[in-house]
């Protein structure tokens, strides 16, 4: 999120057009939050809700790398953002979606016994 700001609130920059990817990284993980909540058999090989949540997942992660890649390649002389808040918003991209897949690997694994001595 620092980065995300930065890309927005630096005084070269001063425009807010990139914060708008903060509501992909609130809707990205929604899908497969409901799908996981709502499948029978988790460890089955296959289940349609499951993989129609992740292919909108990743509908959201790709939107939000091309929202500003989109932004600064305006066709006018004057982009809608400059190509250093770009690249600030996507490696802010990059950290947040790690971040995420990090908390679903961590929690998916509920039947850890921590205990194990």
């Amino acid at each position: 999120m620092t980065l995300v700001i930065l890309g927005c609130a630096l005084p070269q920059y001063e425009v807010w057009w990139p914060f708008f990817v903060v509501l992909f990284y609130v809707l990205a993980p929604i899908p497969t939050i409901i799908a996981r909540r709502y499948t029978e058999d988790p460890a089955s090989s296959s289940n349609p809700c499951l993989e129609l949540a992740i292919f909108i997942t990743i509908g959201f992660v790709v939107s939000s790398f091309a929202l500003p890649i989109v932004l600064a390649r305006a066709p006018d002389e004057n982009p809608v953002i400059h190509w250093g808040a770009c690249y600030l918003t996507l490696a802010g991209n990059v950290i947040v979606y790690l971040t995420l897949v990090g908390f679903f690997v961590t929690f998916e694994q509920d039947d850890v016994d921590y205990n194990m001595w």
